[in-house]
């Protein structure tokens, strides 16, 4: 049987071929060479650390280049690039065979996360040259990354409780055993008791920090991550992560990492989201997490509409017919009407609570009310607290209830790129560690090559290599004007004699040119 037989590995060729003309004209290797090439970074503030006396530094748009391909590539480890420099022929090509060592890799990722997220930006810009963004509608939420940073290296003041009650019993156990012990037994009671000491003094230390953070949990590997629900019941240490993403072509438009939780995420969302499309004519759905009272002060001030889905009241009355929707509210005069037709009024004082203030309103005649068992379980009889807030929250519930077609496209818009990077490239997981600002760099990267996968699949690579050289060649033709203008400010005071500084200025642009 014959086979397609391979060529001779030490055989040398005529005509070897170069390394350009390996790889292929249509490769999408060459955008983002010519993507990272058409940025001007100096304007970044990309981190370069190098001494003055030593081994040069290597360029950042080499070491972004390498980034952007690992992520669009799946590979994210400074130590898995660093063997790609040496064995991929794409990133060879990329990187015109440099092969910069792991820890050089690793700390450009670290050193950068705010030049990241404006090479992130302008893969927007690209989308908006495009077309792509209708900033008519969007949509924001949020998901969770597990961070490097275990259960077991995680801590809030009832655990440590816990911990510091178990040595307690172990340390007084041990005690009673060393009275009764001697000899070899003896030394190895006291060993425990020291082993136990220690741990004991590491979780007041832990104590201590708590205390005089007021954070109320402490994480030892990533100090910024905290353990949060991520689905269901089940909790992980992490990081969560807030997105806005357009609806026209399920583009994000914004990022952000953060520790906490949803509910007062929506106002600085919108606040960002409104900056980037220079416009408030837009409508922004999110989900129940996000309905928080002084959020929709936020997007009632900004001027932008919002669409957030409605929780579920946690107090209900035993008869649903007297839950507070049944309520009627007169806002003149101020006061709630009863299904049984009683008012229930207010003395006009402001309580506060913990994130707003509201009033409360009651009625003396609960107490002889005969279907009291019904409305409410409370001795005094039915008491509604109105939030300050409650005028902008009920304008919500009536553009939800009128736009629930409308709202459904919420999870079709804001998950797409959750699905695509959590499940299709596996990253589900902060891959730095040691501070939120890392991990920010993290998830840049993870948006940006998102954007540009995007890109490359709705308009065509052909189209997106087209736009990049015609792009870097105007880029180029900015910078050789920009040279040309320096050089005849500094032939004028070189040369005073108009002659002499003709003759200069006409060689000057081929010298530029040829350099």
């Amino acid at each position: 049987m014959r086979f397609i037989q391979g060529q001779d590995r030490t055989q040398t060729h005529l005509f070897p071929i170069s390394l350009d003309q390996s790889i292929a004209k249509d490769n999408e290797v060459r955008l983002i060479d010519l993507f990272v090439d058409s940025l001007d970074l100096n304007d970044f503030g990309f981190k370069v650390d190098f001494d003055e006396n030593g081994r040069p530094a290597y360029r950042p748009s080499d070491l972004l280049k390498l980034y952007i391909y690992g992520y669009l590539n799946r590979t994210r480890s400074s130590r898995g690039l660093e063997k790609e420099c040496t064995r991929n022929i794409e990133v060879m090509w990329l990187l015109r065979c440099l092969s910069p060592d792991h820890n050089t890799i690793s700390n450009f990722r670290r050193d950068n996360p705010k030049a990241i997220k404006k090479v992130f930006r302008q893969t927007v810009q690209l989308a908006k040259h495009f077309n792509l963004i209708g900033g008519k509608l969007l949509a924001g939420d949020s998901t969770k990354l597990r961070a490097q940073n275990s259960k077991k290296n995680n801590f809030n003041q009832k655990k440590i409780d816990r911990h510091l009650a178990y040595i307690e019993n172990k340390l007084s156990e041990y005690e009673k055993a060393l009275a009764e012990s001697d000899g070899d037994k003896k030394k190895i009671i006291e060993e425990e008791i020291s082993k136990q000491t220690d741990r004991k003094k590491e979780y007041q230390n832990i104590e201590s920090q708590i205390k005089q953070t007021g954070q109320p949990q402490i994480s030892t590997s990533d100090p910024d991550s905290r353990q949060m629900i991520t689905r269901n019941n089940i909790t992980e240490v992490a990081y969560n992560i807030q997105t806005t993403v357009d609806a026209e072509n399920n583009i994000p438009i914004d990022y952000k990492v953060t520790n906490a939780n949803d509910s007062k995420a929506m106002g600085n969302m919108l606040q960002r989201a409104k900056t980037i499309l220079r416009s408030n004519q837009f409508t922004a759905l999110y989900d129940k997490g996000y309905h928080t009272g002084s959020e929709f002060a936020v997007a009632d001030r900004l001027g932008i509409e919002t669409i957030v889905a409605i929780p579920r009241v946690a107090a209900q009355a035993p008869n649903p017919e007297y839950n507070v929707d049944n309520f009627g509210y007169n806002k003149q005069e101020d006061y709630y009407t009863c299904p049984q037709n009683q008012q229930l009024r207010t003395n006009g004082r402001w309580h506060q609570a913990r994130t707003y203030q509201f009033k409360r309103y009651t009625t003396k005649a609960c107490a002889n009310c005969s279907v009291k068992d019904q409305c409410s379980k409370a001795v005094c009889g039915k008491a509604i607290q109105r939030s300050e807030y409650q005028d902008l929250i009920e304008v919500n519930k009536q553009r939800a209830d009128q736009n629930q077609t409308y709202y459904k496209r919420r999870q079709a818009i804001v998950e797409h790129p959750y699905g695509t990077i959590k499940r299709q490239w596996g990253f589900d997981h902060i891959m730095t560690k040691k501070g939120i600002a890392r991990a920010s760099a993290d998830v840049g990267l993870q948006m940006t090559a998102y954007n540009l996968r995007r890109l490359i699949n709705i308009i065509g690579l052909k189209t997106l290599l087209k736009w990049a050289i015609q792009q870097l060649s105007y880029f180029l033709e900015l910078i050789l004007l920009l040279k040309l203008s320096v050089a005849q400010i500094r032939a004028s005071i070189l040369f005073p004699n108009k002659s002499i500084f003709n003759f200069y200025v006409s060689l000057k642009p081929l010298y530029l040119r040829l350099n």
